[in-house]
């Protein structure tokens, strides 16, 4: 059909315009204008009718997609938020924790100056414990999130990577503040277990030489006013006449070795001590013979002592020695004379060997010199298993104090006497001994 167009006045071609909302076969019907002088029946293209139904259902799906897209990402951006702000209120807390616990004076893990985390433990392993659950954790909630960045990834939705490094950067800066706290910690620790260590060895020590001491008292101490206040007489320069401890040495790292001594021998007042173990007869030997000075053994190491002993009188010596650098001191009458270093370094003095005195080992326990015996007396050998302080031995050579030896103590039942002509004596009274009276 053809009609003049309103507009152009041109003609128009419409196709069944008229029945387009009464027929419903399946087809549309398209007007378009068309010259006067073409023809009216041109080929109309047909399309595929789209049903009204079908378009609404499927922009209402879009628009619920998008609606629930919208919710996942603030739901997660929210959670995101909160985690944030829980890692940097424990970071916070982190920090503010170090300075919180210390170590007081008396030994005891002191009271914190402020609770910063509010859990904190009081036993160091309790914190590294909970500092590391505190860290496991913080690793969990960031790989969580890191699967809900993969989950919106595959949803469309954008995980912020301002995020992420920010979740990096705490994560990184906590794991070195729990590393620095741990190395803190053990440190700590270490130094805790030394102090007890080192406590406890020295009050086991001190109590055996209570226990030694009162057991001596009980039995009497012989003929003696107490069981130190004897000496041991050697009055010639045989192979058979020595005295022995009983006890021996354990191994021991440093020791300070001090007796009373009484000589006038010549040309040399022989060995007043000596201690060998299997393998090695000279262990540790104090001697003077010949016209040497008196020389320090130690593992068959040589240090030659500025200690003058030969007059006939009572002197008070002292030799340390520490395996650190073989550092070694004399003392002679509280003062020290001489000292150096280099003597059987790094070596540990061995245990389980026999303790001589008067006499040098060739072998461990026997097999004597009659040229390197000793000539004179002896009195309050003590040892001990450390270095003395100078003030400590001073006391003893004044006669301001009298300290027994922790390793082995000069006691009347630890020591026994070999050879016809050795004998155990009362001995003077400390003051009779000093060099001035």
């Amino acid at each position: 059909m053809l009609d003049n167009d309103i507009h152009t006045g041109e003609p128009r071609a419409c196709f069944n315009s008229a029945p387009l909302r009464q027929m419903d076969d399946g087809k549309r019907y398209i007007c378009r204008a068309v010259p006067l002088s073409g023809d009216a029946s041109c080929p109309v293209t047909l399309l595929p009718e789209l049903s009204s139904g079908s378009q609404e259902e499927e922009l209402r799906n879009t628009v619920m997609q998008l609606r629930e897209t919208i919710v996942q990402q603030k739901e997660t951006i929210s959670r995101q938020v909160g985690t944030i702000n829980e890692l940097t209120t424990k970071l916070s807390l982190c920090a503010s924790a170090t300075g919180g616990r210390s170590f007081d004076k008396d030994g005891t893990w002191g009271k914190e100056k402020q609770n910063t985390m509010g859990d904190v433990p009081r036993d160091p392993n309790d914190t590294i414990d909970s500092l590391g659950k505190t860290m496991q954790g913080l690793k969990d909630r960031l790989e969580n999130l890191e699967q809900q960045q993969m989950r919106a990834n595959i949803s469309g939705a954008s995980f912020p990577s301002e995020l992420r490094d920010l979740l990096q950067r705490r994560l990184g800066e906590l794991e070195k503040q729990l590393l620095r706290k741990v190395s803190s910690l053990e440190e700590e620790k270490s130094l805790l277990t030394n102090a007890t260590v080192a406590y406890r060895l020295k009050t086991e020590s001190t109590l055996n030489a209570l226990v030694e001491r009162i057991s001596e008292l009980e039995k009497g101490g012989g003929d003696f006013k107490s069981p130190e206040q004897f000496k041991l007489s050697l009055p010639q320069r045989t192979n058979y006449l020595y005295g022995r401890i009983t006890k021996s040495l354990p191994e021991m790292y440093a020791f300070t070795l001090c007796m009373w001594i009484k000589s006038s021998a010549t040309p040399g007042i022989g060995t007043p001590f000596s201690y060998g173990v299997p393998g090695q007869a000279n262990e540790i030997v104090l001697i003077e013979w010949g016209n040497n000075p008196i020389e320090l053994l130690i593992n068959d190491r040589v240090a030659q002592l500025p200690l003058e002993v030969r007059d006939g009188k009572w002197h008070h010596i002292c030799i340390s020695w520490t395996t650190r650098d073989g550092q070694w001191e004399a003392y002679q009458n509280g003062e020290k004379l001489g000292s150096g270093d280099n003597l059987a370094a790094w070596h540990p003095i061995k245990s389980g060997g026999v303790i001589i005195l008067g006499q040098e080992q060739d072998v461990v326990g026997g097999r004597f010199d009659a040229g390197q015996a000793f000539v004179g007396e002896l009195s309050q050998v003590n040892i001990w298993d450390r270095v003395l302080k100078p003030t400590e031995i001073q006391s003893m050579a004044n006669c301001s104090s009298y300290m027994p030896g922790n390793v082995v103590s000069w006691l009347s039942s630890n020591v026994e006497v070999f050879g016809r002509g050795a004998f155990k004596r009362p001995l003077e009274v400390c003051q009779e001994r000093l060099p001035k009276a």
